[in-house]
């Protein structure tokens, strides 16, 4: 499969209803990730989650969990580069969140296709926290591993993605809620 160009995360303080954003999203252009390790249900979300991901063309990770990737046939997430226990053998997409150039280079070497590096700009998910701008984030960015495509999460939008160099795909949570 391509690396998707847009993401979707789940969230459940900000996205309502992941399931009708994941079906609004554009035919196999798109990934899911699938957060909130704590919800109740994330079983029954997942599996309804990899059923809209399959029907659209769309790729389907699940944050944190192989056991529960590998029984809805989803890839996994792996935070700041971290691998899981339960991975070998998973088919699918990996990707990983990336908070600095070191969480890029352990996610490389994790077999992550994918790292979102965040937060690009100032975001409701982190309030008051301060974004990495477009400057310094496109400087971690190219010094992500050979082959690690490095999207962007964090305060994304129309008008702020246009301002990060050599970008391949971007994520949100806020700017795909609608």
């Amino acid at each position: 499969m391509p690396v998707p160009v847009l993401w979707l995360f789940t969230d459940q303080a900000r996205l309502g209803d992941p399931c009708a954003a994941a079906a609004r999203l554009p035919r196999r252009l798109c990934g899911v990730v699938l957060r909130d390790d704590a919800m109740a249900g994330r079983m029954a979300l997942a599996r309804t989650l990899a059923a809209i991901c399959r029907a659209r063309g769309n790729a389907l990770v699940v944050a944190g969990d192989a056991r529960l990737a590998r029984a809805v046939g989803a890839g996994v997430h792996l935070r700041d580069g971290r691998k899981l226990r339960g991975m070998a053998g998973l088919r699918g997409l990996v990707t990983s969140s990336a908070h600095g150039v070191a969480a890029l280079r352990r996610a490389g070497a994790a077999g992550a296709r994918v790292a979102f590096l965040s937060p690009a700009f100032a975001t409701a998910s982190h309030p008051g926290a301060a974004g990495l701008g477009a400057a310094r984030w496109g400087a971690m960015a190219r010094r992500a591993p050979r082959g690690l495509v490095v999207a962007a999460l964090g305060g994304v939008s129309g008008v702020t993605v246009r301002r990060l160099p050599h970008l391949r795909c971007a994520a949100a949570i806020g700017a795909l809620a609608g």
